[in-house]
């Protein structure tokens, strides 16, 4: 009785499981059907769907002739064996042109979703800094997301039309042969307690009890791949992710002489991969030992238990391979699961690890949607927000019930020490930190027009490390603007005016900037980004940190030249105290009275 009950416990789990499952890939899988796109991809589906069909058919004909074929062999009939040379001609001829469009159709399937998902996927995770919040979410973040819309999106819709398919085709074929396999294989008669009984179907029937013990055995050698698989995949792109780190730090990494230390670290990640590739390894040997014999002894099978009505004369030659047939086709539709399990393992993890990917995107925005991020209004020339309150990831309140203001003309230096949360602050006067809350009705109960944060026309933000995309020189400096809309005029003329007159001539230079120059050159070329696009209020986080006292504060009379020859304002967060002299206000970071709600107070000097 317990052991029943373990049985039908397993089999309710693993019912659930595939139904959790199959909601995961309708979930993925049908927006790309009600997409732009719908019409062709039904058409491209239901023409794979129909050459399917086409080939079963091609399948049924060509048992037939078998029954044909070697029936005319056993009776040494010439004239039906050259005919049915050429019927097989025909059949082998539409079998040729059936496989290759059914293949060609098939991959474009494949490669048009996996393209319209890739975009999809791209543009969700681009859209509103998700890819950046994601990053925030140190805990319960997305590992690896580039691996998920590359890798993940590619295996995802292969997979999908491949097994789908398959198991069309396998469905049909059982559902084709099964009545040829019952008509050809007669009765099986036996005797219980003196009683004759006749099992009609006989052969259909042992096909049925061969691919069942088949497919209960397989489960229960391979029922760990899916887990296997799943870590394999994020082990993976975890090594293959501190590859590209070291890579990108390139610099750093000689300069502290750390590759004995990094190389032991990839050594010891490559270790964890090599480690699960061995689990996974002996799970899918003992498979393919149970797997390859029973494909073998499934050749060999039905003629041994055919062969009695054979020998006994029952049927002839022609009947007996025609049985074969038939009995592989049904056996190999029952056995779907069987030969499919590996890469149904490896289908199922990834599916896990797209939709885990999807859903958290979808929470990023559905928090989006709640607080509105910081935006630009048209004719508006100041800085202003409602009372913020400012956290952190972990839940610590950095600032509370803080309002800043900023009008045009003004000069605010952001001070505090180091760690206290001043380039957080610049995070949510640009909108890209989501851990804040506001009021959304002022004091009089008015709801509030524009949201949290109303940032001035033509705002832009300098980061502490600058970013410049892989590329000429004048796409950099042009970034993210397309560099047609400059001239070579204004390109040189902002690469001089931000001390860097020896790349002038290196506009049309490809090349990997962020390692190919030094770190006040990579601070002078984003400052050479704003002179050249003159916008009127500024916001920089430490964008002089590299360069020497001269170049910092030629660079700085520069940006308030501009400012205020464009009606703006100049916000910095800077250490050093020479910084002081190019502003007139300061925001101070202190740290709050004991017992308050937030870490810090911001106080106006």
């Amino acid at each position: 009785m317990n052991a029943f009950n373990s049985v039908a416990h397993n089999v309710a789990t693993n019912w659930q499981k595939s139904r959790l499952q199959l909601s995961r890939v309708w979930a993925l899988s049908l927006p790309y059907f009600q997409s732009e796109e719908k019409w062709r991809a039904r058409l491209l589906l239901a023409a794979c769907v129909g050459l399917n069909l086409g080939m079963v058919y091609l399948m049924v004909l060509f048992n037939d002739w078998n029954r044909v074929f070697y029936d005319a062999l056993q009776t040494r009939d010439a004239e039906v064996f050259w005919h049915q040379l050429g019927v097989f001609a025909m059949l082998a001829t539409c079998f040729i042109i059936v496989a290759v469009y059914r293949f060609y159709l098939t991959q474009l399937l494949q490669v048009r979703w996996r393209a319209w998902m890739t975009r999809d996927y791209l543009q969700r995770w681009l859209n509103g800094h998700v890819f950046y919040q994601l990053e925030l979410q140190s805990q319960n973040g997305t590992d690896n997301p580039d691996q998920r819309i590359q890798e993940d999106v590619q295996q995802f819709t292969a997979d999908t039309v491949s097994l789908s398919l398959g198991l069309l085709d396998a469905t049909v074929t059982l559902l084709s042969f099964v009545g040829i396999l019952w008509g050809l294989s007669g009765g099986f008669s036996f005797d219980v307690m003196g009683e004759t009984y006749n099992l009609p179907g006989f052969m259909v029937w042992m096909a049925l009890a061969y691919a069942l013990a088949g497919s209960l055995i397989g489960h229960y050698i391979g029922r760990s791949m899916a887990s296997l698989n799943f870590t394999q995949q994020r082990l993976e792109a975890d090594f293959r992710h501190h590859l590209m780190r070291v890579r990108e730090y390139s610099e750093a990494i000689a300069l502290d002489r750390g590759g004995r230390v990094e190389s032991l670290s990839l050594q010891e990640r490559f270790a964890q991969v090599l480690d699960n590739f061995m689990r996974l390894l002996r799970v899918q040997k003992r498979y393919t030992w149970f797997n390859s014999g029973y494909g073998q002894a499934a050749v060999v099978f039905p003629m041994l238990v055919a062969s009695p009505r054979y020998f006994s004369g029952a049927i002839q030659l022609g009947e007996l391979m025609q049985i074969s047939s038939a009995f592989g086709q049904v056996q190999e539709s029952l056995s779907w699961f069987i030969s499919n399990y590996s890469r149904l393992a490896s289908w199922q993890a990834t599916t896990l690890r797209l939709t885990s990917f999807q859903d958290q995107m979808l929470a990023i925005k559905v928090d989006e949607h709640a607080e509105p991020e910081a935006a630009t209004h048209t004719g508006i020339n100041t800085l202003h927000t409602t009372p913020l309150t400012i956290s952190l990831p972990n839940g610590d309140v950095l600032l509370a019930d803080t309002s800043l203001n900023a009008a045009a003309g003004d000069t605010v230096l952001i001070r505090g020490p180091s760690g206290c949360g001043k380039s957080t602050l610049l995070r949510v006067l640009a909108g890209i930190w989501p851990h804040v809350t506001s009021p959304t009705h002022d004091r009089r109960g008015e709801p509030i027009t524009y949201g949290p944060v109303v940032l001035p026309e033509r705002s832009v933000f300098m980061p502490q490390r600058p970013y410049f995309p892989e590329g000429t020189l004048r796409q950099a400096l042009a970034y993210p603007d397309s560099a047609q809309h400059y001239t070579d005029e204004a390109l040189k003329n902002a690469l001089h005016d931000a001390l860097l007159p020896h790349l002038v001539n290196d506009l049309d230079v490809a090349g990997h900037w962020t390692q190919q120059l030094s770190g006040g050159e990579q601070q002078r070329l984003a400052l050479a980004r704003v002179l050249l696009k003159r916008p009127r209020w500024v916001f920089a986080d430490e964008a002089t940190s590299a360069l020497d006292e001269a170049a910092e504060k030629a660079l700085y009379e520069k940006l308030l030249t501009m400012v205020r020859e464009e009606g703006g304002g100049l916000v910095s967060i800077a250490h050093r105290p020479s910084v002081a002299s190019h502003h007139e206000t300061v925001w101070q970071f202190v740290p709050a009275p004991e017992g308050s709600a937030a870490k810090f107070v911001l106080v106006t000097q």
